[in-house]
């Protein structure tokens, strides 16, 4: 779709956080996989990322228990997210050109943007200080955990749209995943899809057809798809 298909102005941007602003889907992958080998589910990097990429893990509660034979407990989960955060906090870096597009979004509009994420806070906040972008969305970070519903339905964008006082409709959601997109769609937002590499990321043509109305390779395309 060419960019002059897209509405010119927005009233706010709604970022996702991983794999959007963070490189974390790799980091975060490879240490659930680990977790599941750990109790009793083989899988390869590639297949964790199939089935988990734009999900939170508690979403396949039923298909982790079945290939485990165990229950999902919440230990096992604090566990999880401690060994996450560990590696997180040790090897996290920005999406490339994420930090110079959101400082040139956040100065175009004021300030009226928002980080809407499918994960939990802790994770989201703790990501955002470690690459340099807390001040930007400072007092504007939405957990889809402490929402009714999470991705793909659209409580966390809803939620971020009204804080900022925006019409969603007049809001820029940019998400790396089927699941996120359809979750800004059903918002009513105008979502750009971010697909760097066929590798590890969902592909161009998977984002559109859950609705992307354009799809991006490098982050620092994003400011001029404000008009």
């Amino acid at each position: 779709m060419p960019h002059s298909s897209l509405r010119p102005a927005y009233e706010a941007v709604l970022f996702d956080c991983d794999g959007v602003l963070v490189d974390s889907e790799a980091i975060t992958h490879r240490v659930l996989r680990d977790r599941l080998e750990a109790s009793g589910w083989k899988l390869s990097a590639e297949e964790c990322m199939a089935i988990f990429l734009g999900k939170a893990v508690r979403s396949e509660v039923a298909r982790i228990e079945a290939e485990t034979g165990q229950p999902l407990t919440d230990a096992w989960m604090a566990d999880f997210y401690a060994r996450r955060n560990d590696a997180l906090q040790a090897e996290l870096g920005p999406i490339p050109g994420a930090l110079d597009a959101v400082r040139a979004v956040h100065a175009r509009l004021g300030g009226r943007i928002a980080c809407a994420s499918g994960a939990d806070r802790f994770k989201v906040e703790l990501q955002l200080a470690k690459v340099g972008l807390t001040p930007f969305f400072q007092g504007r970070v939405f957990s889809g955990h402490e929402m009714p519903r999470t991705k793909p339905a659209p409580d966390v964008y809803l939620a971020a749209a009204a804080a900022l006082g925006a019409d969603p409709a007049r809001c820029l959601v940019v998400e790396d995943s089927v699941t996120g997109v359809q979750a800004g769609v059903a918002a009513g937002a105008t979502v750009i899809g971010y697909s760097p590499s066929p590798v590890g990321h969902w592909a161009v043509q998977d984002l559109r057809a859950a609705g992307a109305a354009h799809v991006i390779a490098h982050m620092s395309e994003l400011p001029a798809l404000l008009g």
